[in-house]
């Protein structure tokens, strides 16, 4: 995993919670805790970050990833503007992710693994969308798009009628605009 989403993690945990909190979590997970945002370090790290978290908030890790990615992304608009000013709403933002987002974020960060997405809209209130990764971070996706909507000023839900975690290839996952 990118050294990035490391830093991206501390800078929300110390945000919300402290250093202390952060340094807590670096020594019950067992992770190295000095990252460089174009290093490439083991998903193993993340996870236990994420599992370390858990455990002290009393919560399921997917609700960890879920805040993660909600906080995530203001940090990544603000570092990254260009990836979304083109984009008009939350809509156009998340169909670009394998054509435009994720090419570019291989150009900043040779290396990166990317999930893919494949879409199905049926509607223009609701966006269906396939999510595959070896990572399996769904849950992480579902709080980078309610972070995205928020960004476009909108609000969304997501839920989940497929999971990678409880078997299935994809995860299936349902955006809907909430007006």
């Amino acid at each position: 995993m990118k050294g990035i989403i490391f830093n991206l993690l501390e800078e929300a945990v110390i945000d919300q919670f402290g250093d202390g909190v952060w340094d807590d979590l670096i020594e019950a997970s067992g992770a190295r805790g000095a990252y460089t945002s174009l290093g490439s370090y083991p998903d193993a790290e993340a996870v236990a970050l994420v599992g370390a978290a858990a455990t002290a908030l009393d919560k399921p890790a997917a609700d960890i990833l879920r805040w993660f990615g909600q906080t995530a992304m203001p940090r990544f608009v603000d570092r990254y503007p260009a990836l979304f000013t083109p984009h008009q709403n939350a809509r156009d933002f998340l169909l670009a992710l394998n054509t435009i987002i994720h090419p570019e974020v291989h150009k900043l960060y040779p290396g990166a693994v990317c999930p893919h997405f494949r879409y199905q809209s049926a509607e223009p209130d609701r966006l269906q969308l396939g999510y595959t990764s070896p990572r399996r971070l769904c849950a992480l996706a579902e709080g980078l798009i309610l972070g995205a909507a928020a960004h476009y000023g909108e609000t969304v839900s997501v839920s989940q009628s497929a999971c990678m975690h409880e078997g299935a290839r994809a995860c299936a996952l349902e955006v809907r605009w909430v007006s």
